[in-house]
This record gives structure tokens, sequence and C-alpha cells, in this order.
């Protein structure tokens, strides 16, 4: 099965929204959970808070092209759209993590 709607095409990535999406703490917890496997069930992620509130955080992540996300059966895939996100804006996405890593070591 293809990607959900409401994702934009690489073309169409936006810098000022990708950085949104990467200003949220639990969105940055997401990415960096994604960053180290290739895909991740939304079930998969261990962050206590409503579903309707982790729902909006991975459609804030979807909608600015962060990530993509497949359904198969009744299962949610995600996946990091790295390779996307390197090319749109080089540098960008590896500095956003390997800050956030570092901010995460300091506590």
């Amino acid at each position: 099965m293809g990607a959900l709607q409401n994702e934009p095409k690489k073309a169409d990535l936006q810098l000022t929204a990708v950085l949104y999406a990467l200003s949220d703490e639990t969105r940055l917890q997401i990415v960096q959970s994604l960053a180290k496997t290739p895909e991740i069930a939304c079930s998969y992620f261990d962050i206590h808070m409503p579903k309707s509130s982790l729902s909006h955080h991975f459609r804030v992540l979807r909608t600015s092209g962060v990530i993509t996300t497949r359904k198969k059966g009744t299962a949610l895939l995600n996946r990091l759209r790295r390779e996307d996100l390197s090319e749109r804006f080089p540098g960008v996405l590896e500095s956003v993590l390997a800050a956030s890593t570092a901010m995460s070591r300091r506590r």
C-alpha cells in the first residue's frame, strides 16, 4: 500500500514546515526513534499521552514531510524521509538530530 494522504512531494517540502515539526520535544522523540530503525508502527512508540495527542504529532510530522506513513493491514508504519530531507535541505536533519541527542545526554 502507498503513503497516506497529505504527505507533500519532495519538491513541495518547505523548510519552515520541517523546522516547525522538529521544534516539539515529542515529535523530536519520534524522529530520534525513526532515525535508528527503518520503519516503526505507531503502536511501538512508548510515549505516554492520549492517543489523539499522539496522532496530532504524527500528523504534523507527516504533513510537513518529515515522515511518511503507510498502512499495512491494521498497522500504520512510519519511516523518516531522510533522503528527501537531505536532498532538499542538506544537513538540517542531521544537525537537529545531533543537537537533540547531545541535549538528551545532558539531562
